[in-house]
């Protein structure tokens, strides 16, 4: 069996989202007991990524790395039409994910204990973004 849903995040600029109880909400009503759940975002300046639930100190460490590796308005960029964060965020996708596989086991995600599935939007300005779950099993 296959079954897909689309989610709309409503973004409020640069940070994290938990799309953890979203992306499990999806898997419990599809019916999958075992299989795989896909997730994909159809945007090139955010991004997916599986982190610690727990301490909300390692995802504003993961930002202050991001910034250094990758800082808005390097002038090494030229593509600025959308702002000093348009490049910047656009690589900062590609250092990352665009989408995600997960186990499913026991009708749900087989998420470790203080693993989190999140969205990373990567620009300033408040966002609305599409993330596809596809689910696969039985």
């Amino acid at each position: 069996m296959m079954k897909q849903h689309q989610l709309q995040i409503d973004t409020d600029g640069r940070g994290t989202y938990d799309l953890s109880a979203d992306i499990q909400s999806a898997v419990k009503k599809s019916g999958i007991s075992s299989g795989m759940c896909h997730v994909f975002i159809r945007h090139t300046s955010a991004s997916l990524m599986i982190s610690e639930n727990a301490d909300p100190a390692v995802l504003r460490d993961l930002e202050t790395f991001m910034s250094k590796q990758v800082p808005d308005g390097d002038p090494m960029f030229t593509h600025t039409q959308e702002g000093p964060d348009d490049m910047p965020s656009h690589v900062r996708s590609i250092l990352t994910q665009c989408d995600l596989n997960v186990p499913i086991q026991g009708g749900q995600c087989a998420l470790g204990t203080w693993q989190g599935i999140y969205l990373w939007e990567h620009r300033h300005e408040p966002h609305q973004r599409k993330v596809i779950v596809t689910l696969q099993g039985d």
